[in-house]
């Protein structure tokens, strides 16, 4: 079995909430990505949140917002859940079930962002039914009112 260490993306695109979401929307553009961690600072990769596509467009663009003026923290999540660096795929895997999310931020001991595992990481280290089963259970309407 894989460890965490060697499915998840190392030293993953962060941004700060201060950042324009327009740099936010480029990187992640140039990149090919969907999301992105929130940190402190580029120097301190305290973790703070993430963004994603959606944010953007939900939260900014559908509402007529000023995407020229607006900053990562018009748009980002707060409430953000992540796992340890030394946790195991199956915890990881547990997580993101838990909390039905598709990209999970891995943390160092210090709580800094060292890495992002996404559903297709899951998929390629894990055999076809249990990646199956993270899909379907992550794909599950959840009984939470999405905040959009």
């Amino acid at each position: 079995m894989k460890t965490l260490a060697q499915i998840m993306t190392k030293d993953p695109a962060c941004c700060t909430p201060d950042d324009k979401i327009t740099d936010a929307a480029r990187i992640m553009a140039d990149r090919g990505i969907g999301s992105m961690p929130i940190v402190e600072s580029k120097d301190k990769k305290r973790l703070l949140g993430m963004i994603t596509d959606r944010d953007i467009t939900c939260r900014l663009v559908a509402k007529g917002g000023d995407i020229n003026g607006a900053s990562v923290r018009d748009a980002m999540s707060d409430t953000v859940f992540s796992v340890k660096s030394d946790a195991s795929v199956d915890d990881c895997c547990a997580s993101m079930r838990e909390h039905k999310v598709r990209r999970m931020p891995v943390v160092d001991n210090n709580g800094d962002c060292c890495g992002i595992v996404s559903q297709a990481d899951v998929a390629r280290a894990l055999p076809g039914m249990k990646a199956g089963e993270l899909l379907s259970d992550i794909s599950q309407p959840s009984r939470q009112t999405a905040r959009a």
